[in-house]
């Protein structure tokens, strides 16, 4: 379904990343004890929203990238997708 899914205006189409199950020391975290990830991969990014004269300002995120986004960000379309605005990106992880 998400193949031919084209964002509109400054939002991007990004799918959570699984989060570690092990933490450092070796301790397993039950299912009902993790938090969503905050982190994913850009899967489709919009053409950029329009500043007051009517020019279109490009997204700064690209397909592919890797980025970080607040617990609470973007409208939730299945358990691992998401749709985030780009102003609700923290940031890009190289």
């Amino acid at each position: 379904m998400f193949e031919k899914f084209r964002p509109l205006a400054d939002r991007v189409l990004v799918r959570r990343l699984e989060e570690e199950t092990m933490t450092a020391s070796g301790i397993i975290i039950p299912d009902a004890a993790k938090e969503k990830a905050q982190t994913g991969k850009v899967l489709a990014v919009g053409p950029g929203k329009l500043d007051e004269k009517g020019s279109r300002i490009p997204v700064q995120v690209k397909v592919g990238d890797m980025i970080y986004f607040g617990k609470y960000a973007g409208t939730e379309l299945g358990d691992d997708h998401l749709i985030i605005r780009e102003d609700e990106i923290l940031g890009i992880v190289e």
